[in-house]
């Protein structure tokens, strides 16, 4: 799956974060956003459950472009640690790879970096690899 087809079939929630994808393979997926007041605390800074939703999104796609024909995901497991408050204007970059990639589950970390490289989070979730059922839309 390339950037284009991830980027325009985005659903709601990362339509509203504002992801952009920068890069796509199956070991390594890279998008960034810029955080606006919508997704922040009061103290101005990114909420957790944002930064967990956006996280929890980069493990799905990456989930999601090593799946095989008829073959759907959802996440099972998630464990974010927070390092760093990202501001309101800052550009916060995600970077997912695998750590693992089996049948039946696939475990993604996360990073969440400033542009200046200081890690602000790190989440590791897995994903369930599961079979369509028929007549589903994708």
């Amino acid at each position: 799956m390339d950037i284009e087809t991830l980027q325009n079939n985005l659903p709601g929630l990362p339509r509203f974060l504002g992801m952009v994808f920068t890069h796509v393979d199956k070991d390594r997926i890279v998008a960034e956003i810029t955080v606006r007041e919508e997704h922040c605390t009061e103290h101005n800074t990114i909420h957790g459950g944002a930064i967990m939703a956006y996280a929890d999104t980069m493990g799905a796609m990456g989930t999601i472009v090593n799946l095989r024909d008829g073959q759907i995901t959802t996440t099972i497991e998630s464990k974010t640690n927070f390092f760093a408050a990202t501001p309101a204007g800052a550009k916060l970059i995600a970077e997912t790879v695998p750590l693992h990639r089996g049948r039946r589950t696939q475990v993604w970390e996360t990073r969440l970096l400033h542009e200046n490289g200081k890690l602000a989070a790190k989440v590791t979730q897995t994903q369930i690899v599961l079979e369509k059922p028929q007549g589903a839309t994708p």
